[in-house]
């Protein structure tokens, strides 16, 4: 007797092994699977400018990845609601810091060991949050810093939009593969409708990559295993928007099954049980 639908995840013509290296880029989903990744001792850069929603943000991270070209004042910009700190529009507010110089610093300190890291990457994932976007002077922004809403103007990409820069990040990147997913987080500022409108706008962009790239884009169904198999609120958090721990567990299961092979399981156990370890405060230092 089966309780519930469940997904079918196709194969993965990559494993993902301890000799990977791998760039994880997007949604706070991204953030959740990449630190999974790495307590299992995998090889992996997660998130170098913070976390990213929109397919453009992205698309930019990955060109700024590329090219390592560093940050200067000119891309400073002073946070809103009397913050007191500095950031820019290709990061995430994390990155704030209370001076021009502070901020510098550590975003191109962070930017070009990614840059490295990325020279080497052979499988990139990508997690899309929202088709919405905010634009400044005619460009979009990874985050508006909490400045006034007049300054930006917001806007919904289509599935074409979002297919064809992420089209041109696949094609600048011959020697990666490329894993997509759709981030399961609901943003639900707007509505459930448009809500689901940004999302499915984002499976039909993910849909048109796998098909013209089919030997070096694979979509991964996060937001499937968390609509179908974990249709329950029990498996959100107390904002029941985000998946608790348990569904994060859960897909990461799901996750692992599709692309880490066998030969790698004690030694993912190992590495947990390491940092699981290191987690620990000594009674006795």
């Amino acid at each position: 007797m089966k309780f519930f639908t469940e997904i079918d995840i196709p194969s993965s013509p990559v494993r993902i092994t301890r000799d990977s290296r791998l760039t994880l880029l997007g949604s706070c989903f991204a953030d959740q699977m990449g630190a999974r990744l790495q307590r299992a001792g995998m090889n992996a850069c997660v998130n170098p400018f913070g976390t990213l929603y929109n397919p453009v943000s992205v698309a930019n991270a990955a060109a700024r990845l590329c090219s390592d070209a560093g940050f200067g004042p000119d891309d400073c910009v002073e946070m809103g609601a009397e913050a007191g700190l500095v950031c820019s529009f290709s990061h995430h507010t994390s990155f704030a810091r209370s001076s021009v110089q502070e901020f510098l610093d550590n975003a191109n300190a962070s930017l070009h060991e990614a840059a490295a890291f990325w020279g080497q990457s052979d499988i990139v994932i990508i997690t899309l949050g929202t088709s919405f976007c905010y634009m400044r002077d005619g460009e979009v922004v990874a985050n508006c810093l909490k400045r006034s809403a007049s300054e930006f103007s917001r806007t919904m990409l289509s599935p074409g939009q979002s297919a064809s820069v992420l089209s041109a990040m696949v094609r600048r990147n011959p020697d990666k593969f490329f894993v997509f997913t759709v981030s399961p987080i609901r943003h639900l500022s707007d509505g459930a409708h448009a809500n689901s409108l940004s999302k499915a706008a984002l499976l039909q962009a993910v849909d048109e990559l796998t098909h013209s790239f089919p030997e070096r884009c694979l979509y991964f169904p996060a937001f499937e295993i968390m609509m179908d198999e974990l249709r329950d609120y029990r498996f959100y958090a107390q904002d029941l928007v985000h998946p608790n721990d348990q569904a994060a567990d859960y897909i990461w299961e799901k996750f692992s099954s599709c692309f880490i092979p066998d030969s790698e399981t004690e030694y993912m156990k190992a590495a947990e049980k390491l940092y699981r370890a290191g987690q620990h405060r000594p009674l006795h230092p």
